[in-house]
């Protein structure tokens, strides 16, 4: 471990590991196939990064965040750590150079999207790398009883059958119930049973649950009070978009963001927010994949997610410092409306989830009998206009195709301009030499990045433009001849979302979508979004209580929540509070006694019971009948 320190100093710069970091690693420097659950903020790339580096050979990372994917690559080639990546918008070159560069070079990381696991380019060739670990991100991914469930994630135990059967697997979530644990070791073969989990408890952070109607006077008065930064979580482009603007016209510094804008933008936008000059961040759930920055104090739902691994994983960027911080629901009558509403847009009747993959194949131009393992653009707006197909039902039956394995969407992949020299130095330098007008422009590129003789790699138009004083048409044309001259290949940048044909295309009626399994995923899908309701609705239960519970995990009440302040002034306590609870439930459930009746029949201290019946009044779980009698509201 000692050597594990030092990387973890040299690299990272931390004196010591988090709690259950180090125990991970341990695991995995040991050889055991080892499941981590740790909480959001928790530090679960470490537990990967600093024993591959440990290790010889190249760590296997398998995520299907392709943004986070390219900002780990990123960052890991900041630190001089060799890594590579592999995922769906890449050509067939640039994947067969990437793998070439992997089993030949001395890269320690290669990144992979799931779906790219089981096509034959990848695994014909992944046996020859020397593998020093499989880290699989975002593992609750394998399991049907998951809420993110992908078939890809399956293929994943069969890469055993081609590497090195000693190799270990490290398989991470932030997020999942005891019925997701056992199914992901299941799922990914593990030799023995072996997780790994600290609490998910966040001792530090308030969970509070406000039902107001007018939520933009709510989040005015409460951004006047909080001190500061944080993370207004929306679920649409245009209300982060509306919000921030409402912000701004009220002196809050705040910026928007989601998946749709351009990466350089959105960069920007997230580098202003984690330096300090921008205050609030609203954003759709685009928002925070390999956030680092520790001193956020609030994270406010605006929208309710549609279930409590959602909500936990988001709400859990707040206060990763330790210090105090702030989860607030903004909840109203119409969040319970349409949440109602998600369950029937969710799963279109199964008629129209045909009629979309008929439309898909024919929009894609894919025969019948072929397509498994192409990747095509896909411009949604597009195919729902020409088809004249209802844009959410859509949206949601190319879900339910990608969960029973059809195909993969990705939306919107914004991928950079790539360059790949084809020629030796040597070649080169007389190419410069025969050809001046192209010597500047070649030195240019060379100047300004590095690699480009060993693997594609990404570049900048704009960014050549103003270093060169020449126009942005002018360097396009630059790379077009080169290219044409067999001097470089070049791939034109482009922000477009991808379908993936897992499988060939087939007839409608040999498409089998099983009423059983669609009223199975539809029933689970319900169960969660009850869940989530029944956090936001709840009037006496502990927040963290609740939150804890549905991951399995027991817990004593917070006293931070906004229940457990509110019962903290009622100076009781949880035990006296819930024998007074039960006692009214008993006698509502038989009568309707009027206030001074109730109190008569309950054996407890009078001032105790009326404290308790005013603090179920004030929160609407009992009200009065026509005849002022007491009545439970169910």
């Amino acid at each position: 471990m000692e050597q594990c320190r030092k990387i973890l100093t040299r690299y990272w710069g931390f004196a010591s590991f988090r709690p259950l970091q180090e125990d991970i690693i341990r695991s995995v420097t040991e050889g055991r196939d080892t499941l981590a659950l740790m909480p959001t903020g928790g530090g679960k790339s470490i537990t990967f990064q600093v024993p591959a580096l440990a290790m010889e050979g190249t760590c296997l990372v398998i995520t299907p965040l392709i943004a986070l994917m390219k900002e780990q690559v990123n960052r890991l080639n900041s630190l001089e750590i060799r890594s590579l990546m592999i995922h769906s918008a890449m050509t067939r070159e640039e994947i067969d150079i990437t793998i070439e560069n992997c089993i030949y070079g001395d890269y320690k990381f290669l990144y992979v999207s799931p779906e790219r696991i089981s096509t034959p380019l990848f695994r014909n060739r992944v046996g020859r790398i020397n593998l020093s670990l499989v880290a699989v991100d975002e593992a609750h991914c394998i399991s049907q009883w998951g809420y993110d469930f992908r078939p890809s994630y399956l293929k994943i135990a069969s890469l055993r059958e081609i590497i090195d059967p000693e190799v270990p697997f490290l398989a991470l979530t932030a997020t999942a119930t005891a019925q997701v644990v056992n199914d992901i070791m299941e799922k990914l073969e593990f030799r023995e049973a072996n997780v790994l989990r600290t609490s998910f408890a966040r001792k530090n952070i308030s969970y509070l649950v406000r039902r107001v109607e007018e939520k933009g006077t709510y989040l005015l008065k409460t951004l006047g009070k909080a001190r500061g930064s944080g993370i207004v979580y929306v679920r649409s482009r245009k209300r982060s978009k509306e919000l921030a603007e409402m912000l701004v016209a009220n002196n809050i510094k705040a910026d928007f963001y989601h998946a749709g804008l351009p990466d350089e933008l959105r960069d920007r936008k997230q580098a202003s927010w984690s330096a300090g000059k921008t205050r609030v961040i609203v954003a759709t759930n685009a928002f925070g994949m390999g956030i680092d920055k520790a001193d956020v104090r609030f994270v406010i739902h605006w929208d309710t997610p549609d279930s409590i691994e959602n909500y936990f994983q988001e709400s859990g960027r707040a206060g990763r410092d330790g210090k105090p911080a702030w989860a607030v629901l903004l909840y109203s009558p119409s969040d319970r409306t349409r949440l109602d509403n998600s369950l029937r847009l969710k799963f279109p009747p199964v008629d129209r989830i045909k009629d979309v993959y008929e439309a898909l194949c024919n929009y894609l131009m894919v025969p019948l009998g072929s397509g498994k393992n192409n990747v095509f653009d896909f411009n949604m707006s597009e195919f729902v206009s020409r088809f004249r197909l209802p844009v959410i039902e859509t949206y949601n039956s190319l879900a339910f195709l990608q969960r029973e394995g059809y195909v993969e969407f990705t939306e919107e992949i914004n991928n950079p301009s790539r360059v790949h020299f084809i020629v030796g130095r040597d070649d080169l330098y007389k190419f410069q030499v025969a050809n001046e007008a192209f010597d500047g422009f070649i030195k240019l590129l060379l100047r300004s990045y590095t690699g480009m003789f060993t693997e594609f790699v990404a570049i900048n138009e704009d960014s050549l433009s103003k270093k060169a004083a020449i126009t942005r048409d002018t360097v396009y044309n630059y790379l077009v001849k080169l290219a044409s001259m067999h001097i470089i290949r070049y791939i034109p940048g482009k922000n477009t979302s991808l379908v993936i044909f897992t499988e060939e295309r087939l007839e409608r009626k040999a498409l089998m979508i099983s009423p059983e399994n669609y009223l199975h995923v539809r029933d689970k899908y319900e169960t969660r979004l009850n869940k989530m309701i029944d956090y936001a609705e709840s009037a006496n239960r502990c927040r963290v209580v609740m939150l804890l519970d549905y991951f399995g995990e027991e817990s004593d009440r917070c006293g931070t929540c906004d229940i457990c302040r509110e019962r903290n002034e009622l100076d009781l306590s949880k035990y006296e509070f819930d024998i007074i609870l039960e006692e009214i439930k008993n006698i509502l459930s038989e009568q309707s006694p009027d206030p001074a009746e109730l109190v008569k029949q309950i054996n407890q201290p009078e001032e105790k019971v009326i404290k308790v019946i005013r603090w179920l009044l004030d929160h609407n779980k009992i009200t009065h009948d026509s005849n002022r009698g007491l009545i439970w509201k169910k």
